[in-house]
């Protein structure tokens, strides 16, 4: 007994020298200087929300246009949670831009009985099967997070005054996240259940009778063997108006087979830190990948709308003024449900619902009412759930 005491003791003492190598933090410091912060380990306590493309911890507005830290797990964790769909610009072969900078120091992830239910919780989703809701939590989680924080002064692209691309930063998805932490462990886990409430009664008393769930089962369907293909036919039927002309034109970014023009589609889990960001083989046409990549799984009848998604955030870097950084987060996120919510729409689904309960179509609304509820509904989860500034 004496033995297992003291051994007790020793791992109490060690676990505690841990902890206390850890600054403690708030959200809110880190984003007014995430550089200060870089390769330190850093204890935050936050509200933490895997979604649709966010994998963040959050914790109030910071008057920042992004409101939250980027997450990542060590590399080689294996957990569950994470975002379902992500873009990440790096340099290619001809990338006009400094090398990147060394290999931060290593994370390895604590996984006991709180980072077991941290994960469990985080991977479990809207379960409602009535309209099309991608990415929905079920659980946003309180909890208190250690690990290794990485910082930037300047998250995103820059150009130069002729528009070549000469700096590359921050992490996440579109990099404009200018803080990440890689986790060590969890603690004080706390399940917060999302409220879908509004939403599924909505989408349950139907139109003319007929359940979202039925509705979606029209002769259009979703295809997700080939969510381009599947894309390129549900904006055939669209009707001719400046958003079809956009969703064409986000298609459009996507290479046809054989060709490389600098994007890349992939599928898989995007919830580990890369080791690094070598540039990778081939030139490309502005130096930089934009690398997508979807959990197809995960994802499922969601999986074109996922695709035109980061389509249209290409189409918002690409287009970005020469010699400066990117469109505003808030702007190139707003621009992306739209096109992609017109795509879910042509492939059949008669209601779409965004994570956080915000219907963002419903078939019932008169052409009147349309346009100010999907603004309304956009706001709301621009601001509350993916935590962006306007």
């Amino acid at each position: 007994m004496k033995r297992f005491f003291s051994l007790a003791l020793f791992l109490s003492a060690f676990t505690g020298g841990l902890y206390a190598q850890a600054v403690s933090a708030t959200v809110c410091d880190v984003l007014k200087n995430p550089k200060s912060f870089d390769g330190k380990m850093v204890s935050i306590k936050g509200t933490v929300v895997a979604g649709f493309d966010e994998f963040v911890v959050a914790g109030g507005d910071c008057g920042q246009d992004v409101n939250a830290i980027w997450l990542s797990y060590p590399q080689g964790a294996k957990a569950r949670s994470g975002p379902l769909a992500m873009l990440q610009v790096e340099p290619a072969h001809n990338f006009a831009g400094p090398a990147a900078a060394g290999t931060p120091a290593p994370v390895t992830l604590q996984k006991d009985k709180e980072f077991k239910k941290f994960d469990s919780l985080l991977s479990q989703y809207h379960s409602k099967e009535t309209g099309l809701c991608p990415g929905c939590p079920r659980y946003h989680v309180q909890a208190t997070l250690v690990g290794r924080l990485d910082g930037v002064a300047n998250a995103g692209l820059t150009r130069n005054p002729a528009g070549k691309i000469v700096g590359l930063g921050g992490f996440g998805n579109m990099n404009i996240y200018p803080a990440r932490l890689v986790i060590q462990s969890v603690a004080d886990v706390t399940p917060q259940d999302v409220d879908y409430s509004k939403s599924d009664a909505i989408v349950e008393k139907g139109e003319n009778g007929q359940s979202g769930r039925e509705a979606n089962q029209g002769p259009n369907g979703l295809e997700n063997s080939d969510p381009l293909s599947a894309a390129q036919k549900a904006v055939a039927r669209l009707q001719p108006s400046q958003v079809t002309t956009q969703i064409q034109s986000v298609l459009a970014e996507f290479p046809k087979p054989k060709q490389q023009n600098g994007v890349t589609v992939g599928y898989g889990e995007m919830n580990e830190a890369s080791a690094g960001s070598a540039p990778t083989a081939q030139d490309t046409p502005d130096g930089v990948v934009y690398a997508c990549t979807l959990n197809r799984d995960r994802l499922g009848e969601a999986l074109s709308l996922a695709l035109v998604h980061l389509g249209q955030h290409i189409s918002d870097l690409r287009s970005a003024p020469a010699g400066g950084g990117n469109p505003p987060p808030y702007v190139m996120e707003n621009n992306a449900w739209v096109v992609s919510s017109s795509i879910a729409v042509a492939e059949g689904v008669h209601y779409l619902t965004m994570p956080g309960g915000y219907l963002l179509w419903n078939p019932a609304w008169t052409d009147a009412d349309r346009s100010d509820n999907m603004k309304s509904a956009l706001d709301s989860f621009l601001t509350q759930e993916v935590h962006l500034s306007q």
